[in-house]
């Protein structure tokens, strides 16, 4: 099992462009699809005020055709509205883009239709008739300025088909008068007034839709503004949390050996002569709490980003030497075998940080193993390099292999876990981490752990002789 080594972070990541403008269209596609219903209904009920008007004034043939395909298109309209409806109004994002550009030659349609009414009356039917029918091709235009307009594809497409087919039908109605001078003279004039009344049009969509695209674009910032802030409150409350039981279980750790060392002070100043017993309790008891501070300061070093990486050669059986110096005494005192396996391999690492991270996992695995023994090696791999900590221990269960990296955390159930602080694995946790190293655990109840730090090729690149410099500088002085 790999171990998350990083720590959960609750940051918002904000949207991308593309996102955001996807989410801004698929808004604009809904209120548009939304003011679809008003405009169908304003052509349902101006169509029949027409088609009485134009009755007997008209070609009947033309007037026909031209009703029949305004009806279908209602009907064709209509449908798509409840196909919205029930598929694409609770979805967002590329569903309804695909929607709208399979349909969207609808818009167009209609527009090519309304504006053919004006070649149907002009010059043939009553003034009276191609008056109404000249307010109705405006009203048409400034209904669907407010009703398309929030997405501006559609908008341009159905005002550009409806001026194409106003100034075409009034060409054609007007070629069959070209005796009149006075028709070809009001005919300039209405092609004239109709491209100023499409250039409005347009100026006018493009306001209104710059006005629905900032709407929704605030909207969008807004949300992603409380997105954050919830996220924020969650990880303060979190923090609060994770305060509370480090300083609760850092309170009960120190309590102990604090208490022990009074008790041990009242009972030498009452039985001088039982000094040389006393003695190695307070020690003990001393460095319980030397190591417990030790661990608390690395913690907040590390999260402090306080903690210095000096990177140079390390020699991994010097390292493994002198874990075996500083373990082996403690592993004899347990019975147990502690042995060290690696061929002459120079790394660059931190050999600080490496023997704490080593040192901590031995620590570990001596602590809760009874018989048998702990084993350290090396081993090489294609990608990285591969140090392993073998322990023939108590093992740790499934439901506690990522917990056990938590602070003060320990299975109550296990041998050691009583002289325990819960730190250890937290530093090594943070340690590989802060390295770029990866940490991984296999582990089964009863039969032993195995813990392997892995380190990435990447991690053993060598600055260049300029850069190293400084830091070689920086370690000699530290040393």
């Amino acid at each position: 099992m790999l171990v998350d080594t990083q720590p959960a972070t609750y940051q918002h990541m904000p949207a991308s462009p593309e996102v955001r403008e996807h989410w801004v269209n698929s808004q604009l596609i809904g209120v548009m699809m939304d003011n679809l219903g008003p405009s169908l209904l304003a052509g349902a009920l101006t169509l029949p005020v027409l088609v009485y008007l134009m009755a007997g004034e008209v070609n009947s043939l033309a007037l026909g055709i031209w009703v029949l395909l305004v009806v279908f298109m209602l009907v064709l309209r209509y449908r798509l509205i409840g196909l919205y409806r029930l598929q694409f109004d609770s979805v967002e994002g590329p569903h309804r883009m695909a929607f709208l550009r399979r349909y969207q030659w609808t818009w167009a349609a209609v527009a090519l239709l309304w504006g053919g009414s004006a070649g149907l009356a002009y010059l043939e039917a009553s003034l009276l008739t191609q008056f109404v029918c000249a307010l109705v091709i405006l009203g048409q235009g400034l209904l669907n300025l407010t009703a398309f307009s929030a997405y501006l594809p559609v908008y341009r497409a159905y005002a550009n088909s409806l001026t194409l087919a106003v100034m075409v039908g009034l060409l054609v109605a007007a070629s069959g008068h070209l005796d009149n001078p006075g028709a070809v003279q009001a005919t300039l004039v209405l092609e004239v007034l109709t491209l100023v009344f499409w250039f409005l049009m347009r100026v006018a969509g493009n306001r209104l839709n710059h006005v629905h695209h900032s709407s929704f674009e605030l909207q969008f910032s807004n949300q992603e503004l409380i997105d954050s802030l919830t996220l924020q409150t969650r990880a303060s409350l979190r923090a609060v949390a994770t305060k509370n039981r480090f300083l609760a279980s850092a309170a009960h750790d120190l309590r102990q050996p604090v208490h022990a060392l009074s008790l041990y002070a009242d009972w030498l100043a009452t039985e001088p002569e039982m000094a040389r017993d006393i003695a190695p309790r307070i020690l003990q008891s001393t460095r319980a709490i030397n190591e417990l501070f030790d661990s608390l300061f690395d913690l907040t070093r590390i999260d402090a980003g306080n903690y210095k990486v000096r990177l140079q050669h390390v020699d991994v059986v010097e390292v493994f030497r002198d874990l075996r110096l500083q373990f082996e005494p403690v592993a004899q005192a347990k019975s147990l075998r502690f042995r060290t396996h690696a061929k002459h391999t120079v790394i660059w690492s931190d050999p600080v940080v490496l023997r704490r991270i080593l040192g901590n996992l031995v620590s570990n695995a001596l602590r809760h193993t009874q018989r048998g023994g702990v084993l350290v090696g090396l081993r090489r791999r294609e990608d990285m390099l591969v140090l392993e900590v073998w322990d023939t221990g108590v093992g740790i269960a499934r439901e506690h292999q990522q917990a056990i990296f938590q602070e003060f955390f320990r299975v109550s159930q296990h041998q050691g876990t009583e002289d325990s602080l819960g730190l250890g694995l937290t530093i090594v946790s943070k340690l590989t981490s802060l390295m770029g190293y990866q940490l991984s655990l296999n582990s089964e109840a009863n039969r032993g752990s195995v813990f392997r730090v892995m380190l990435p090729a990447f991690t053993q690149q060598e600055p260049d002789a300029d850069e190293r410099q400084p830091v070689t500088d920086a370690a000699q002085t530290a040393s």
